[in-house]
């Protein structure tokens, strides 16, 4: 089974349920929601997840906050 490393710069935007606009924001802040949204799971791990599932242009919600590639 292969592993997938991003060694690439992806620029994410995150936006909660309750905010209607999209916010450019930088890794060390989405480890800290993540780490808000998961509790104790491995914020980094998560990280690398979300950046393979939103590379093709998809949106995902982890907790009460989405994630989407940078349009």
């Amino acid at each position: 089974m292969s592993k997938m490393v991003y060694n690439f710069v992806m620029k994410i935007e995150t936006k909660y349920n309750y905010e209607k606009i999209w916010t450019l924001t930088e890794e060390k802040d989405l480890l800290k929601i993540i780490e808000e949204e998961v509790g104790d799971a491995d914020a980094k791990a998560t990280l690398l997840y979300i950046q393979e599932v939103i590379q093709s242009g998809r949106e995902l919600g982890v907790g009460s906050c989405k994630f989407r590639k940078k349009k």
